[in-house]
């Protein structure tokens, strides 16, 4: 097989194996699938499943983190082009929280992947290492942003932002877990927001 051919097969290869694991770790959870039934639905060996990733766990951290930026990438772009925010990094960040609660409620993917299995199947540190890689630099950012324009007061930002990481990382397994999603979102939400009214010079948003 030629060189590129070999290259387009492993990616084929690789990305059938992501779709169908994605799929049914989404559909059944972590501790119910399979690597028989991933390479099965992917219509590839197990060879090629071991090739490409170490075995289930690392396959799991693979689409737990590819969920996790897909969610990220939506929230920042969808606050970014919000025209109502403006150039408010205080605005936009507090709608951003809201956004990202509106996807705990909505993507199932994000539930049941990154939420709820992902510290069962791969330990707390998985996600501390995730957040940390992913969400501390930008949430602190938009923190930098919003005490320079004056609407929260200058805290120490890495403290703040740890915190604030938490507040959210409770909020959206509140939801995940929650008989009810859509009425935890609005109990959930309304308390957010208090939140960070508080932190906010100018109190509750209205």
């Amino acid at each position: 097989m030629e060189t590129g051919r070999y290259e387009q097969h492993a990616a084929d290869t690789r990305q059938a194996l992501l779709a169908a694991a994605r799929a049914l770790f989404a559909e059944q959870g972590y501790a119910a699938t399979g690597t028989e039934q991933i390479v099965a639905r992917a219509r590839v060996t197990r060879g090629a499943l071991y090739h490409h990733f170490r075995g289930k766990a690392d396959l799991f951290r693979v689409i737990m983190e590819e969920v996790a930026l897909e969610v990220a990438q939506q929230v920042t772009v969808r606050e970014l082009q919000r025209p109502a925010a403006g150039d408010d990094a205080w605005r936009q960040l507090r709608d951003g929280f809201q956004s990202y609660l509106d996807v705990c409620t909505r993507n199932s993917d994000f539930q049941h992947i990154v939420l709820i299995d992902g510290p069962a199947a791969l330990g707390r540190d998985a996600w501390e290492d995730l957040v940390g890689r992913h969400g501390y630099s930008l949430l602190g950012e938009w923190l930098d942003r919003a005490a320079d324009q004056g609407a929260i007061p200058r805290l120490p930002v890495a403290a703040l932002t740890r915190l604030l990481a938490a507040v959210i990382a409770e909020a959206s397994l509140y939801i995940a877990r929650a008989a009810d999603p859509v009425q935890a979102r609005g109990e959930v939400g309304e308390v957010v927001d208090r939140i960070l009214g508080g932190l906010g010079q100018g109190g509750p948003a209205t």
